[in-house]
């Protein structure tokens, strides 16, 4: 009951809610990206799989530059990160314009990150059942090492939540993910900016 119906109906009122009152505030972050990216622009929208793999387009913050070197190649993510892209990408402010992809449905308040799209004939058939239900803003994984831990680890989180969906769940996952936005935990891999690259073997 909850798993099909009642979640969707919950993540719709609260992405509402949370949109209304953040709307001002999200405005001010925009604007001041806006001018920190040198024209790169305050988003970023990229394609993504999302239930049963289905592709949309997410929406984040953007936290870095679209800066290239002297051959026209992107320069490293650490060089063009900014500081109020860091900032933002701290405290996991990039996160909130998902509240959008949410309202939507898209996207729920709580299921496994959505990935890339190029990882899909990567998975085996175990890992690909994260798509079984909608991604989520944060899940289950991102409370147990988010970045920092390995794809092995985080595909088996990732499923496990998919096997034992409920409000409960839910409820432990946004207080987990409170905790360590405000502790700033698990925010890259050692060495990373972000998450390193998946291959289909790590």
């Amino acid at each position: 009951m909850y798993k099909n119906y009642f979640k969707r109906i919950l993540d719709f009122c609260i992405a509402l809610t949370a949109l209304s009152i953040l709307f001002v505030p999200l405005a001010i972050i925009t604007l001041f990206l806006h001018f920190a990216n040198k024209g790169a622009g305050a988003f970023f929208f990229q394609e993504r799989p999302g239930l049963n793999g289905e592709i949309f387009k997410i929406c984040k913050f953007k936290t870095m530059t679209d800066e290239r070197d002297s051959d026209g190649n992107l320069l490293p993510d650490e060089q063009r990160l900014t500081p109020i892209g860091r900032f933002v990408r701290s405290t996991s402010i990039d996160e909130l314009p998902q509240f959008w992809n949410v309202l939507v449905g898209d996207m729920a308040l709580i299921g496994p990150r959505p990935l890339l799209v190029e990882y899909l004939p990567l998975y085996s058939k175990e890992q690909a059942r994260r798509h079984e239900v909608r991604p989520g803003i944060t899940g289950w994984a991102q409370c147990h090492g988010r970045n920092s831990i390995s794809w092995t680890e985080k595909f088996k989180l990732d499923v496990w939540y998919v096997d034992n969906v409920s409000l409960l769940t839910d409820i432990k996952v946004v207080l987990i993910t409170i905790k360590k936005v405000i502790v700033r935990d698990g925010i890259s891999q050692e060495g990373n900016a972000t998450m390193e690259h998946f291959n289909g073997s790590n």
